[in-house]
């Protein structure tokens, strides 16, 4: 069984269903991750994400800076 579409609160209108590059700044750094799936409103773009991407982003947002603190 598929889901119903999410409704913008704000506008009225139906979500679309598409990738949009993800950017968290903390503490000094920048992080963009490209192609992440989101619901996103059209008459504004803010984005709403599934609970199971918020976790892999929240993942990918702390494990990053270690990353590139080891490449310098």
């Amino acid at each position: 069984m598929t889901k119903p579409i999410p409704i913008c609160g704000e506008h009225r209108v139906p979500k679309e269903w598409r990738p949009i590059t993800f950017e968290y700044t903390d503490d000094g750094i920048s992080i963009r991750v490209p192609n992440v799936y989101a619901w996103v409103c059209p008459a504004d773009n803010e984005a709403s994400f599934t609970p199971e991407t918020v976790d892999e982003l929240i993942v990918t947002a702390w494990e990053l800076p270690d990353t590139a603190a080891e490449i310098d």
